[in-house]
């Protein structure tokens, strides 16, 4: 079985490099982030014809998760129990857009986002991820991250309870460690690389998730992101943010894991690469 995952930064902006890389790559699951789209206009008909079902959960421009199986998708979740809305800004904004607050009495008890979906693909119930930004320490972004976090710990405590194979991935938006940012003193006072942040993912290694590490294409990091920035991805100037976190049975069956560091090169890509994981039957 080979699963993958990858915040493809707009399926619309990314629709041709992401069918072109489905039928390169063959992942038999893709947990796609920031898909960035309604459900109902997800590229469903796209990917079916390289014989891919669709599970997607997307509520307009921002945000937005998906899982494309060719093993079978079912007993899908579109969120998890307890998950958290953000009484904040409305949305991450576009580069020079206006932010806009919402009306805050009307906004006590805000929906969900749409940062998570679970599926269950080939008997592995697979879970794809976008993890809250942050922002800054000091927002109320990064209260709900980490309030997001918790509630996922708790999610993700009663999945592996049912004692079945389970892949948790996709972007985590934190760095697990010093090891995983080109330079941590870049970061000092930022959000990805904070002491709570990294204590979130400490609490779902403690369930007993694995960390599947993936090599990387170049240099000694495994980098899955980089600024856009000129520069910053041919100097290899990445963080590994984007995880595969699965459970000590699924893990012990990886035969190999890599960053799919191509699919970041060309024209048009998205700021990260995929993550492909092959599995032992």
């Amino acid at each position: 079985m080979r699963l993958a995952t990858w915040n493809v930064n707009s399926v619309k902006a990314r629709l041709p490099r992401l069918l072109a890389w489905l039928e390169a790559a063959k992942p038999d699951v893709l947990c796609l982030q920031e898909t960035k789209c309604r459900a109902d206009q997800f590229p469903s008909a796209e990917v079916a014809e390289l014989g891919y079902e669709a599970a997607v959960h997307g509520d307009g421009r921002w945000n937005g998760v998906a899982v494309l199986s060719r093993i079978g998708v079912d007993d899908i979740a579109l969120g998890f129990p307890g998950e958290p809305g953000y009484a904040g800004e409305a949305a991450d904004p576009e580069e020079g857009e206006q932010i806009v607050l919402p009306d805050l009495a009307e906004a006590s008890s805000p929906s969900p986002e749409a940062r998570a979906i679970g599926a269950t693909c080939g008997g592995v119930r697979v879970w794809s991820l976008y993890a809250p930004n942050g922002r800054t320490p000091e927002s109320a972004h990064y209260a709900y991250k980490l309030e997001w976090f918790a509630a996922l710990r708790t999610a993700l405590e009663a999945e592996l309870a049912q004692d079945r194979p389970l892949v948790a991935c996709g972007d985590y938006n934190v760095a697990p460690t010093d090891e995983d940012v080109w330079d941590p003193s870049v970061f000092v006072g930022s959000t990805h690389v904070t002491p709570p942040e990294r204590q979130a993912l400490a609490a779902l290694r403690e369930l007993g998730l694995r960390d599947v590490v993936p090599s990387p294409m170049k240099g000694p990091r495994p980098y899955t992101y980089w600024d856009y920035r000129a520069g910053m991805f041919h100097k290899n100037m990445g963080m590994r943010i984007d995880l595969f976190y699965a459970s000590e049975a699924f893990a012990d069956r990886v035969g190999s894991a890599y960053v799919d560091r191509e699919a970041r090169k060309g024209k048009g890509p998205s700021d990260h690469a995929p993550i492909v994981v092959d599995v032992q039957d």
